[in-house]
């Protein structure tokens, strides 16, 4: 049986803990802030009608676009209501409260955290319930998640272990800190030469048996993998990899059901980070529509589709729509919502421009950015679309060089700049302060990050 990403419509909305945060005075130590917003409170930044054209904003400074952020957030859930999924977004991409919200307005089942520090952001804003996708192993980790538990009987939380060492630990956790009730964990699917799980099927049988045998300390409540740790250039490759550990929760999770590991309720199968959640909602729904005498919920986790990005996630948006097939829908899928605009402020040689953002600014762990659009006052309406012959060709801590490749740039020092970037959880956390904004670049309103 399956229980379908549309019946979580019958819960009542979520509501996150956000009055103090909009309340909150504008430091002047916030990056980016302009001096005629020191002191308000973030929910009157929008009254102020700053525009980012008109020089209003400080740069650099890291914009998201209010029709692409709601965009991409309507399309993933229109996405996994016909796959039959649930969302639990990955929280770590932005790190942001209010975007949490948004989400949890779309329908999500959850959030996902990586750490036990963001469990407790999570909790301080109310997030009723959270998948830690990753294993707790330190003392006071540990202490900082129990402590949450103890709190609120209602908090529903789920971590991961890979091994009969972590079930242990995990087991005499439970023990020591007098936790009356059953710690909820997912059984890790990895793969060789990748970061945690369970390499083998075998190693998956003998973990779940041990984990059955754990209770009522510990309740096995699903599998779980993270299938984006394969990239590169070979798509075949990749793409075998990340289904073959996909294919690994479904048989795994198969065998639990026919040897009774899970506890009562539903059974998680979760995966599907931002790359192929469409491979994930495809083979896991299957198993859960399927007869094992078990309620399945299917939870892929992307965080990056709110925002997007121009480049890393762009170029595999193709490549995912193939794949999809009719669970993409019509139109042309997720938007670009995330750009860092800087000034240019100087032209050292005809073909180069020196930018005021570097790698404290924008995203360079994936690839670096890349110049999206250029704006002069006084001669351009709206911004303009860079050739696509421009790059950036070198980042310092504060400075971008973008060049071109042949001939001169027509870039003046005090001209607007606009880089687009791939992977967007690493420029989040370069900002404490993102400005929504409209089409036309006039600021509505600020998000808050907190990493």
């Amino acid at each position: 049986m399956t229980a379908h990403a549309q019946d979580d419509a019958r819960h009542p909305p979520v509501a996150l803990q956000l009055a103090a945060l909009e309340a909150e005075p504008l430091a002047g130590t916030l990056k980016g802030l302009p001096a005629v917003a020191e002191g308000l409170p973030l929910r009157e930044l929008g009254q102020l009608r700053l525009s980012l054209l008109a020089g209003d904003l400080p740069l650099p400074a890291a914009v998201l676009k209010a029709s692409a952020l709601s965009h991409n957030a309507r399309w993933m859930r229109e996405f996994t209501a016909r796959a039959g999924v649930s969302l639990a977004p990955h929280g770590k991409t932005t790190m942001a409260p209010q975007l949490f919200q948004r989400q949890f307005d779309e329908g999500a089942w959850a959030m996902t955290a990586a750490t036990a520090a963001h469990v407790r952001t999570y909790r301080r804003f109310g997030v009723p319930r959270v998948v830690l996708a990753n294993q707790l192993v330190g003392k006071a980790d540990l202490e900082l998640v129990f402590r949450e538990l103890k709190a609120d009987p209602g908090f529903d939380f789920y971590l991961l272990v890979d091994s009969i060492a972590g079930l242990e630990l995990l087991r005499q956790a439970v023990a020591e800190h007098g936790l009356t009730r059953p710690l909820q964990v997912l059984l890790e699917v990895g793969t060789t030469g990748g970061r945690s799980g369970v390499r083998t099927v075998e190693e998956g049988i003998a973990l779940g048996r041990a984990i059955r045998g754990a209770g009522p300390a510990v309740a096995l409540r699903g599998v779980e993998a993270f299938e984006g740790v394969y990239s590169g250039a070979d798509t075949a490759r990749v793409e075998l990899g990340a289904l073959t550990m996909i294919e690994t929760v479904a048989e795994l999770a198969r065998a639990g059901c026919s040897e009774g590991w899970f506890a009562p309720g539903e059974v998680l199968l979760t995966a599907g980070g931002s790359a192929f959640f469409d491979m994930a909602a495809k083979t896991l729904a299957a198993v859960a529509a399927a007869d094992t005498g078990h309620t399945m919920r299917v939870v892929l986790r992307s965080g990056c589709y709110l925002s997007h990005d121009s480049l890393q996630y762009e170029r595999l948006q193709d490549r995912m729509r193939q794949r999809a097939g009719a669970l993409w829908g019509d139109g042309p899928g997720l938007r670009n919502a995330i750009e860092v605009w800087a000034y240019v402020q100087s032209v050292p040689e005809p073909g180069r421009a020196i930018c005021t953002a570097g790698r404290r600014d924008l995203s360079y762990d994936a690839c670096l950015p890349q110049p999206l659009w250029w704006y002069r006052q006084g001669m351009h309406d709206a911004p303009q679309a860079t050739p696509a012959e421009w790059s950036v060709t070198k980042l310092n801590d504060q400075h971008a060089y973008v060049d071109a490749a042949s001939g001169p740039l027509p870039l003046r020092v005090g001209d607007l700049i606009a880089f687009g970037i791939g992977h967007p959880c690493t420029t989040f956390d370069k900002w404490p302060l993102l400005y929504t904004v409209d089409d036309d670049y006039r600021v509505l309103g600020g998000v808050r990050t907190f990493f």
